[in-house]
């Protein structure tokens, strides 16, 4: 798990750094895709409370409006992102693989419920989930290098 973790670390450190390069165009959606770079990174907070938490019948850390507003399926609005909605996603991206950490190291993971990724994986545990969330956040990295060369 701490290779896993560690990649995390690294992948989010990529994705804050990259958003705090582009930081006045965090709302664009450029032509020819769906969502913008807030979304993408938002949306890899929502899911890594969804996968790791929520699967494991625990209490998500966010309110169901955020998860609702970047969960699987969801789109960006295009909205400017207001000063206090950066710094936030930069302290919990930054914050949430710390406590996402201490509680696996507690124990605190102990039940999960499988599932089917739409990745063609099947998760069967909470190390699973870790494991598939840092690949699924660094999907998302990918995408939003792509983004970056367009706006």
């Amino acid at each position: 798990m701490e290779n896993a973790i560690n990649h995390l670390f690294q992948t989010r450190k990529n994705i804050i750094n990259l958003l705090k390069s582009f930081e006045n165009k965090l709302h664009v959606i450029p032509e020819g895709f769906s969502n913008n770079l807030y979304w993408n990174a938002a949306h890899c907070l929502a899911t890594q409370q969804l996968l790791c938490y929520g699967m494991s019948g625990l209490k998500l850390a966010y309110e169901s409006e955020f998860i609702d507003a970047f969960r699987k399926g969801s789109k960006a609005n295009g909205d400017r992102v207001s000063t206090e909605q950066f710094t936030w996603l930069i302290d919990e991206l930054e914050q949430s693989v710390y406590k996402m950490k201490a509680d696996y190291e507690s124990g605190l993971f102990k039940e999960f419920k499988e599932y089917p990724t739409s990745y063609g994986v099947t998760l069967k545990s909470s190390e699973d989930a870790i494991e598939f969330n840092t690949v699924h956040e660094g999907l998302h990295l990918g995408y939003m290098m792509a983004l970056r060369k367009m706006l």
